[in-house]
């Protein structure tokens, strides 16, 4: 048995973490590996998930010892109204892609390579920072899915679309253990009978990545026609919600959702982990639990008192909203 099915068939139990990490380790030893491929190590469930993150890879000990991490559970009453926070701006020109099963999630790598880059800024960001690659979580079932909750419920996808700081460090993998290095824009899927038109050309080509390693060019996708048509958002300070979990991203979770089919949620299922030779189990709920806030600050361009006053709930999280999340 390999060492990494070892890591995950262990029994989740001190005994049963203790043998898989012994064996794991003469494994590696016996192989006379001199390095490591940690990306391989890792998945979402067992002794090899999101507990335990920091202990496969000493270099990832912040997954495990951190206080500023994501996910987070986004309550309403822990908001704070901030009258400074601008408006999100993306560009709206269309872009090319490739997206991947990567064995741990669907991933378009998007092209930045023409002189018109695909940049964020505005909003709490005090810097331009150039779009890198788009991220689908989702569940294998309705109720579960989402990285972000609200009030402690989750939605049944989340994607994240992540950039670095194009002012500052030459390139994401530069920008990701850096002070201010990155950006994530966090959008909450709801189920319903029709489909955010941008979001379909990736569910298209789903057949075509079944399993891991397997890639397609996506053409002409607007990542500003993604977003959902609202300018209100949360914000905060976290990080990646995959090893080594830095602390470098600031997070803009906006107040509505944009729409996913009972269909296009059913071939995101279809997804596998492994190869075709050994198609594992289903690629779905990959998605980390939320994080202890340790005091951060949750932001809002919101005012619920100004909500309040004009009657106008519609962006509020506190009464009718655009959110209404899966029950547990």
């Amino acid at each position: 048995m390999a060492a990494a099915e070892v890591v995950r068939s262990a029994p989740l139990t001190y005994w049963g973490v203790r043998t898989a990490f012994c064996t794991l380790l003469l494994l590696l030893q016996v192989g006379g590996f001199s390095g490591v491929i940690w990306e391989e190590w890792w998945t979402y469930d067992g002794i090899s998930g999101p507990a335990f993150w920091g202990l496969i890879n000493p270099e990832w000990s912040l997954c495990n010892k951190g206080h500023r991490q994501s996910p987070v559970d986004l309550e309403p009453d822990r908001l704070l109204f901030d009258p400074n926070l601008r408006n999100i701006r993306v560009n709206a020109h269309r872009v090319n892609g490739l997206l991947t099963n990567t064995g741990h999630g669907a991933v378009l790598a998007l092209d930045n390579s023409t002189r018109r880059a695909l940049n964020v800024s505005g909003g709490p960001l005090a810097y331009k920072y150039q779009l890198h690659e788009l991220h689908v979580r989702y569940g294998l079932v309705d109720s579960l899915g989402s990285e972000h909750l609200v009030n402690g419920r989750s939605f049944p996808a989340e994607i994240q679309i992540f950039g670095f700081n194009s002012e500052l460090y030459v390139n994401f993998s530069d920008a990701t253990q850096k002070a201010q290095g990155l950006v994530a824009l966090s959008i909450l899927l709801q189920v319903g009978d029709l489909s955010n038109p941008e979001l379909r050309l990736l569910t298209d080509q789903l057949e075509r990545v079944q399993y891991r390693g397997d890639s397609v060019p996506v053409t002409r996708i607007s990542i500003h026609g993604l977003l959902p048509n609202t300018s209100a958002y949360m914000t905060y300070d976290g990080s990646t919600t995959m090893p080594g979990c830095h602390e470098t991203v600031t997070w803009i979770v906006f107040n509505k959702p944009i729409y996913i089919t009972k269909q296009q949620l059913l071939a995101l299922r279809r997804l596998m982990q492994g190869t075709i030779a050994t198609p594992k189990a289903p690629l779905g709920n990959n998605f980390r639990g939320p994080q202890s806030l340790h005091n951060r600050p949750l932001r809002t361009n919101i005012d619920f008192r100004k909500d309040a006053a004009t009657g106008n709930q519609c962006v509020s999280m506190k009464k009718t909203t655009y959110y209404k999340a899966n029950v547990w």
